[in-house]
């Protein structure tokens, strides 16, 4: 005896209800669900998991109030050149073509965040000359980003090296031929910048053939509150 039309839709009805209440029991109301949407011909797209939100220079969190983001790449052997963000604006690339090799420095106005100049110094055929006449001059409070670039040292001297300490670097000192370093000081600092990092060059742990990795660094620096008249 064949079933009629209505019969048969009823049977049908009654057969995925009790395999939906099967697997309920069975493995849970997830799975079941999973069953539910099988049977009636649906799918059930997965929700996308939400990209982490980056901020100023790719920050993962944003600065406090009167403080400038910032993000500092060393270069990367003598290949890929250094990166200098301020504030979102990259201050120092490869695309901006004003990298080279050496030290590659920007100065910026610690009152107002303003960028007042970038050059770079070759630390390797150059004159140390150039860098002492660029560091000696600066005014109260100039804020200077430094990044590396192929050998950042072979022409440092005593006074270079000094100038640099008078910014707030412990690392300057040992600094040696293509070593990676970062840093970020600024004149007149009465203590020890915590924006530093070198990675020395050595050929047991060096990333590159003849050079260490490439270094990164990112934080927020306060702005110098005015001077009081």
């Amino acid at each position: 005896m064949r079933l009629t039309g209505p019969l048969r839709a009823v049977a049908v009805v009654l057969l995925v209800g009790l395999t939906w209440l099967l697997a309920n029991t069975l493995f849970g109301g997830e799975s079941a669900s999973s069953m539910l949407h099988f049977f009636s011909g649906t799918s059930e797209e997965a929700t996308p998991e939400p990209h982490p939100r980056k901020y100023k220079c790719g920050l993962s969190a944003p600065c406090p109030p009167k403080h400038l983001a910032f993000r500092l790449v060393s270069g990367a052997a003598n290949v890929i050149g250094p990166k200098i963000c301020l504030e979102d604006k990259m201050l120092v690339s490869s695309v901006k073509n004003n990298v080279g090799r050496g030290l590659n420095i920007a100065l910026v106005n610690g009152l107002t965040g303003e960028l007042l100049e970038t050059k770079t110094f070759d630390m390797w055929a150059g004159d140390v000359s150039d860098l002492l006449k660029f560091l000696r001059p600066l005014h109260e409070g100039t804020l200077v980003f430094v990044a590396s670039f192929d050998d950042a040292a072979t022409k440092l001297n005593d006074e270079s090296r000094r100038l640099f300490e008078e910014l707030g670097s412990t690392a300057v000192k040992d600094l040696a031929f293509r070593d990676s370093w970062v840093f970020v000081g600024a004149k007149g600092i009465e203590n020890k910048s915590p924006f530093e990092q070198r990675m020395k060059n050595s050929k047991s742990s060096n990333k590159y053939e003849g050079w260490p990795e490439s270094l990164e660094m990112d934080g927020c620096i306060p702005l110098r509150p005015p001077l009081e008249s």
